[in-house]
């Protein structure tokens, strides 16, 4: 009996059931902020679409973990906001400076450099809203340890260490032990804060948790590993972003490193690891296991 529930995951519909949700709440998130200039400025880039991966994986642990989907929807949206922040910030000319995401003009391209740092900054303390405010029947014990992973995988634990260590590493022969400190940090870090947050909305024990970081640990190598394939592989129109952005900066990429072979194993290898951690909760983590392998099959 529970192999045949295994085997009806329809991971398909639950992807497309789980990220209509999200949409909805992340469209009801944002009130009247003033001015209307930056109100546009944060709605352009928060509802500009996406996989929606991470909110996604904030939902899946919480269930896992024995709670209610609905319960983590405050901090799903926070964690996206806290991404789509550090696109905005990433695209700006001082960073990665590209003119291009999710298939239209970058924030800086549409509203100018200033009110795009601002949205970006509008949005990561709106995150904290999400959480602190915006979550009810949630045990404050439980909002004030999503806040400290929030915080860590924010500053420069995070996402603002590993961009400090990419930009210095730009036009540099990198080894892989740099990337892969910047990717844990980059991408990594908040895949992390995903899985383990919607966790501890549920009050996942510690063992849980030990298992969803490893798991998270390996998805997010696996995914910035096939970002890394997909940029010398994939055309603009398919990416929604500019396609060889990475050799164009210089940067070092899994495929330079490793060759795309090796890399495409090397993400395959991280993913059945990653899927191996949960392994106890085999019967449970339908979602979690089909996102694993949905990272490494994705072609954008």
């Amino acid at each position: 009996m529970a192999e045949a529930l295994r085997t009806s995951f329809d991971f398909a519909k639950y992807l497309d059931e789980t990220k209509a949700s999200i949409e909805t709440a992340l469209d009801k998130s944002l009130g009247p902020e003033e001015p209307e200039e930056l109100r546009r400025a944060m709605r352009y880039s928060l509802l500009a679409g996406g996989k929606r991966l991470r909110p996604i994986l904030c939902l899946a642990a919480c269930e896992l973990a024995g709670g209610k989907a609905e319960h983590a929807i405050p901090t799903a949206v926070a964690l996206e906001m806290i991404h789509t922040m550090s696109l905005i910030h990433d695209d700006l000319p001082a960073m990665d400076n590209d003119d291009l995401r999710r298939g239209r003009p970058t924030n800086h391209k549409v509203f100018g450099d200033a009110i795009a740092i601002l949205a970006g900054d509008a949005l990561l303390i709106r995150a904290f809203e999400m959480v602190s405010l915006r979550s009810p029947h949630i045990p404050a014990e439980r909002l004030l340890k999503v806040i400290g992973e929030l915080s860590l995988v924010a500053g420069a634990p995070g996402l603002v260490g590993g961009q400090v260590v990419d930009l210095e590493s730009e036009g540099k022969d990198v080894d892989l032990e740099t990337l892969e400190f910047i990717h844990l940090h980059k991408t990594g870090a908040l895949l992390r804060a995903c899985v383990v947050c919607g966790a501890l909305i549920a009050g996942a024990e510690e063992e849980l948790l030990t298992a969803l970081k490893t798991y998270a640990k390996g998805i997010g190598l696996a995914f910035q590993i096939i970002d890394d394939i997909l940029d010398v592989t994939a055309s603009s129109e398919t990416l929604g972003k500019t396609a060889g952005k990475d050799l164009i900066s210089d940067k070092t990429t899994y495929p330079k490193l490793l060759g795309l072979e090796e890399s495409r194993r090397r993400a395959e290898a991280l993913v059945k690891d990653s899927k191996e951690a949960l392994k106890p909760w085999k019967e449970s983590s339908a979602p979690l296991l089909a996102l694993a392998d949905f990272i490494t099959k994705r072609d954008r």
